[in-house]
């Protein structure tokens, strides 16, 4: 299953290459239509892949403060009442988030978790390979909505 971090890193790359040459002001900026910017996009994909790459496999999340607030499902900057990290650290932090999620994981993808997810659609996921590999799906649509963002500002 070495074919999951390679896939992941791929991922990752792509979405932090979209951003790197954003400035901070461009990251905050909703265009019509859109509920969120790009910095909550890049905020919620790194939350999404602690909690279904490392939380649902009992590992340590690295959750900084207030990041569930800021980019937890259903959350949007209008209802904001803390400030948001600076963009410099949600890179930073999905830089390093692939790496350390295969060091804690790359012997443990076939484990059952302990509590299995059923996502909206109706796919439930059992194992946490199967967890970590929908988050490459879950940041696969989140980079394609940054994407739109970035086409309208």
């Amino acid at each position: 299953m070495e074919f999951i971090w390679n896939q992941l890193a791929f991922v990752r790359g792509a979405t932090l290459k979209a951003v790197e040459d954003l400035e901070e002001g461009q990251a905050d900026i909703i265009p019509q239509g859109f509920n969120n910017h790009i910095r909550w996009n890049l905020g919620h994909i790194y939350l999404v892949q602690e909690k279904f790459g490392l939380g649902f496999a009992g590992e340590p999340m690295r959750l900084p403060e207030g990041f569930e607030s800021l980019f937890g499902n259903g959350t949007k900057p209008a209802d904001w009442r803390t400030p948001a990290p600076p963009l410099s650290q949600i890179v930073d932090l999905l830089q390093e988030q692939p790496r350390r999620m295969e060091e804690a994981l790359k012997h443990r993808l076939a484990e059952q978790v302990a509590q299995p997810f059923t996502t909206r659609s109706g796919l439930t996921l059992l194992t946490i390979g199967e967890c970590v590999n929908f988050t490459l799906y879950h940041e696969g649509m989140h980079f394609a909505s940054m994407k739109a963002i970035r086409r309208l500002i």
